[in-house]
């Protein structure tokens, strides 16, 4: 299988130790997907538990997508993005996709896990799927995460009063091409939401892909409003209601539940890229079920080995077919109001 993809990335200047890679010569094994820049590489069955997406540079180095991948897009330009497409002062940001639109699997990152590779979450020995809340179909953006930050557990947020979720930050890519899960795209953030999680502060970044035809019109939250009118109110009813269906009590939103502005969100990504430098380089870590582990940051004390991080993937299961899914992934179901 091959997909080719604009994944393009640059390194972050204070951690990592290499700023350029060459790519690989094109990769037809159905495990690995080529991008521009990564590769993926699968291992175990899709929709099983022991299905795992690890990454890779083009020059075939496994890395941590949470850790190695950096937040920031240092030059846009120098990875053959049309400048007129940009602004000059525009900063950009690297999403890792965990789940496409409209799909059900909840995929994520495994920060408790060595090279964090994405995969499906588990609760109670099941695999876990989003239902269909009428009248949407699994999530209504792609969605994923911002490397390199991390919503400290042991720090209270200033404007929500709780802690953080202890992931990574949130993003929507609310943009129309349809991704693929562990594409990294680079993104433009436009707004932020604050989530209360069972208490704890899960901010959702609101973000559309660069290569978007509607890039160039959004620029801030309230441009959504005019562009997409009816995407941010789709996007608290379906926030607050996805737990319904396992028996939850609907989820509550900080802040009023109004979404922040460009500004206000940057903020918010700036702290969170603070706490993740935190955790990374200092050699005892007050939440040691985060797993640190890296290949490119030359001030952690987690970094490893690029044979030590071969061994990890190798021993992970042998990549097969996907397992059927329950036809009750596929079914709608509608909510009283």
């Amino acid at each position: 299988m091959l997909l080719l993809a604009r994944n393009a990335t640059s390194f972050s200047l204070a951690f990592l130790c290499s700023l350029k890679k060459k790519c690989l010569n094109p990769v037809v094994s159905s495990h690995l997907i080529r991008m521009t820049h990564y590769l993926m590489e699968r291992r175990g069955r899709p929709n099983s538990p022991d299905y795992r997406i690890y990454f890779k540079t083009s020059d075939g180095k496994y890395i941590s997508p949470f850790h190695d991948i950096p937040l920031y897009v240092a030059d846009e330009q120098e990875y053959d993005v049309p400048p007129k497409k940009l602004k000059t002062n525009e900063i950009l940001f690297n999403m890792v996709v965990e789940v496409p639109r409209w799909t059900n699997a909840k995929m994520e990152m495994a920060t408790k896990e060595p090279l964090n590779p994405i995969k499906q979450d588990v609760k109670k020995g099941k695999l876990r799927y989003v239902a269909n809340i009428f009248p949407h179909k699994g999530y209504i953006w792609n969605y994923g995460a911002l490397p390199q930050t991390w919503e400290d557990p042991n720090h209270a947020d200033k404007e929500t009063k709780c802690c953080g979720d202890n992931d990574p930050i949130d993003v929507c890519d609310i943009g129309s091409k349809v991704c693929v899960a562990g594409q990294v795209i680079q993104v433009k953030v436009l707004g932020i939401l604050a989530l209360i999680d069972e208490g704890e502060t899960d901010w959702k970044v609101i973000a559309i892909n660069i290569e978007d035809p509607d890039a160039l019109n959004l620029n801030d939250i309230e441009d959504v409003r005019k562009v997409k009118p009816g995407y941010l109110e789709a996007t608290v009813d379906w926030f607050k209601k996805y737990k319904v269906p396992d028996g939850k009590p609907e989820n509550q939103f900080g802040l009023n539940g109004q979404f922040k502005n460009k500004d206000f969100a940057l903020e918010v990504i700036k702290s969170t890229h603070s706490y993740w430098k935190a955790l990374v380089t200092k050699p005892k870590t007050k939440n040691l079920e985060i797993v640190c582990q890296n290949t490119s940051l030359c001030d952690s004390p987690f970094k490893c080995s690029d044979a030590e991080a071969s061994a990890v993937v190798q021993a992970a299961a042998e990549y097969g077919g996907p397992l059927p899914v329950s036809f009750d992934v596929n079914k709608w179901l509608f909510l009283s109001k």
